[in-house]
């Protein structure tokens, strides 16, 4: 059977996508793929393949040792990405994002999950050919459409009358995530109930700490800041919402976005071109504040327009679902495991 060993610490940072993301190829492996692979986590023994998922600098030495076989690396972010999202002084920031680059070249093939991304690795100096786009997905087992007296249920818990209209983001409290939009558009529809769920998942090093800091302690009186949510609680959430926001700046492939169209939420997006690769036609979107404010005051007024996209979430969710991802997974490894001997970095 063919050994993968997974490197991670991405569940060591709470409320951050990338565990996410790390924990449905994981359970997908546990699963579906039990009978094709034996996987192992961050164990140094001899692997097949091994799976970086996060740069830990303990990773990167061990990189270097042929126990390792051919090394994948899964590419979450990229510099440029993390602008907005943490602040670090400058000669700190230009090391550690050398470093990021550094870390991805050492790899024999690059997964990344939004394609966009492909041509700025390649201008980073990565060689195209050694680059694959796999989406990220999530489990209709931990994100679906809950019963109209489960939603109602969750309602009452947190006190929201059911007739009221409810617009729920999630992400890490940071400017990328915009933040601040989503609690200028609280202030402008003083008749909608706002939730966001998320926290400062790197604490003081989050740009804008002390800003954000003092929105989430003082937010508009119709918007609540939960805090950092357990994952398997997000789909209360999720549910209980009549339109999922998310107004970020900039993103790979966000799991929020995937969960909620697990759950048949309509999902309303700041216009950015990353989403056109990936999720075209199955969102509604504006382009800034203004445009934003405009789009939720019509959904709200049509309720058809919510049934509708409603209905486009939950065939998104099908399109990115455990099934279909967990034979592009397989077929990758496979073919992964082949290239390792035909190159002599997998030993029979």
């Amino acid at each position: 059977m063919i050994r993968i060993n997974m490197f991670s610490q991405a569940d060591s940072v709470k409320g951050q996508g990338v565990g996410s993301a790390y924990q449905e190829l994981i359970n997908l492996m546990r699963t579906r793929l039990v009978d094709d692979f034996y996987m192992t986590i961050n164990k140094y023994g001899q692997s097949d393949l091994t799976h970086y998922h996060t740069i830990n600098p303990t990773y990167f030495l061990n990189s270097f040792s042929p126990a390792r076989g051919r090394k994948i690396g899964y590419v979450h972010f990229l510099p440029e990405t993390l602008e907005g999202s943490i602040k670090l002084p400058t000669p700190a920031k230009n090391a550690f994002y050398n470093y990021v680059i550094n870390f991805y070249k050492r790899m024999d093939q690059i997964v990344v999950v939004n394609p966009i991304f492909i041509d700025k690795l390649v201008a980073h100096g990565l060689d195209r050919n050694k680059i694959k786009y796999i989406p990220n997905f999530v489990s209709k087992d931990e994100f679906y459409t809950k019963t109209t007296v489960e939603k109602n249920a969750f309602r009452n818990q947190l006190g929201i009358p059911l007739d009221k209209f409810v617009i729920f983001g999630d992400g890490q409290v940071q400017e990328r995530k915009g933040v601040d939009d989503f609690a200028k558009l609280a202030e402008a529809n003083p008749d909608i109930q706002f939730i966001w769920a998320g926290g400062f998942s790197f604490g003081k090093i989050t740009d804008g700490y002390e800003h954000y800091r003092n929105l989430v302690e003082n937010p508009p009186k119709n918007l609540i800041f939960t805090g950092i949510v357990k994952r398997e609680e997000l789909v209360n959430y999720l549910n209980i919402a009549d339109l999922f926001l998310l107004p970020s700046f900039d993103e790979l492939f966000p799991m929020s976005v995937l969960e909620a169209f697990s759950c048949g939420t309509p999902v309303l997006l700041r216009n950015l071109d990353l989403y056109k690769a990936i999720i075209d036609g199955y969102y509604m979107y504006g382009t800034d504040f203004g445009t934003l404010d405009e789009k939720i005051r019509e959904i709200k007024a049509n309720p058809e327009l919510l049934k509708k996209y409603a209905s486009l979430s939950t065939k998104a969710s099908e399109k990115y679902s455990e099934e279909h991802l967990a034979e592009i997974w397989r077929n990758f490894y496979l073919e992964q495991y082949e290239l390792g001997v035909k190159l002599g970095q997998i030993h029979l």
